[in-house]
């Protein structure tokens, strides 16, 4: 069932529109996603916990939804913004639509909004805090009520939020046969918002995962007997996260092979002393160019991230491995003491390229030799 909606932002704009999906009203951070596909992998992504995602593809929809695609067993972004929702959907995979899988989901959604014009006042102003509301502009009121009573995500841990609340093994591999593979080293994955073609791919190219609560004790970690340690992607901002950057403050003091991605990269480079800051729109998208900064290459890559670490403050012990050719900012990092490293974005192509997927197999590699120092 569609109804009449109003999008609200914080520096005044309303946009009248139709929503779709639950009738129900929602704030949140708004960010635009440049992907021209896998919109189902991306508002089933637990890094868009409190977020707003506006696509800046028209056609959202018109692939449906399928069993085997969703990256959690939610939605935990706050609301969808499309252009146009398409009466019909057609795939040989696809099981239901998208209005009714955010009717299902308790998700409210909007279309008929000019998503150009809204990419660009994104990008102009930054990031801004927004509301949809079911109704007309009768809704107005109740809509700002709710912008003011909303904080932002700057400060938010919301890491534990998402975080599974009980260890459990992970067995699949990738698509399409989902077979898993037969190595006997034991990676630990901290869940901080993890998504399930990660664990895939650690399955695929590691060996056994055990995913385990955010707020895991460095003593509950070790019992397990890791031969590695993962840092999952995850939502918010990394720097209210006291208990993770101890944690792995005392992995890196006992040299724990540790790789991490997106927060986990975050939370990595905190531990090691280094900033991190607040964007101004962020990176959200499928496409975006990353160099490598020892051989050259250029990856391009699935991003989304509102927070970064400062370049200019990395240590001595820790060299940077990518960059942006957006913007420059800081994408990768390694210590030169430490079996550890990081990057930005999301490497295992849920939705977007496999180029980086060899960065699964450069921890898998890096705790064989640690393996043999040892």
């Amino acid at each position: 069932m569609l109804f009449p909606a109003i999008l609200v932002l914080e520096d005044g704009s309303v946009m009248e529109g139709i929503g779709f999906g639950s009738k129900q009203q929602s704030v949140g951070e708004i960010v635009f996603n440049t992907s021209m596909s896998g919109y189902q992998e991306i508002i089933t992504d637990p890094s868009y916990a409190k977020q707003i995602i506006a696509f800046t593809h028209p056609h959202i929809g018109n692939t449906g939804i399928n069993n085997e695609d969703n990256e959690s067993d939610n939605i935990f972004a706050s609301a969808i913004v499309i252009k146009d929702l398409p009466k019909n959907y057609s795939n040989w995979r696809a099981n239901q639509s998208l209005e009714s899988f955010l009717l299902s989901k308790n998700t409210i959604g909007i279309s008929n909004i000019d998503t150009r014009a809204l990419t660009a006042k994104l990008r102009e102003h930054g990031s801004l805090k927004a509301c949809i509301a079911p109704g007309g502009k009768e809704s107005l009121s109740e809509a700002n009520d709710a912008l003011n009573q909303f904080s932002g995500l700057e400060g938010l841990d919301l890491a534990k939020e998402v975080s599974t609340k009980n260890s459990f093994s992970w067995e699949e591999g990738t698509w399409p046969n989902y077979q898993d593979v037969k190595d006997e080293k034991l990676i630990v994955a901290i869940d901080y918002g993890v998504k399930k073609n990660i664990l895939r791919l650690l399955r695929k190219h590691v060996g056994k995962v055990e995913v385990v609560n955010a707020q895991i004790s460095f003593e509950e970690l070790i019992k397990l007997s890791p031969d590695g340690v993962f840092l999952s992607n995850g939502p918010g901002d990394p720097e209210p996260c006291d208990y993770a950057i101890k944690l792995i403050q005392q992995l890196l003091e006992i040299e724990m092979p540790v790789f991490g991605i997106c927060l986990g990269h975050q939370l990595l480079a905190l531990s090691g002393g280094c900033k991190t800051f607040k964007m101004k729109f962020g990176h959200h998208g499928a496409n975006h160019p990353v160099q490598d900064l020892a051989s050259k290459t250029v990856y391009i890559t699935s991003q989304n991230h509102g927070f970064a670490v400062e370049l200019a403050s990395l240590p001595n012990n820790i060299i940077p491995t990518h960059v942006s050719l957006f913007d420059q900012s800081l994408q990768g990092i390694a210590f030169k003491d430490k079996p550890a490293f990081s990057f930005q974005g999301h490497p295992e192509a849920s939705p977007g390229p496999h180029e980086l997927e060899e960065l699964f197999i450069k921890f898998n590699t890096m705790i064989e030799d640690y393996a043999k120092k040892n």
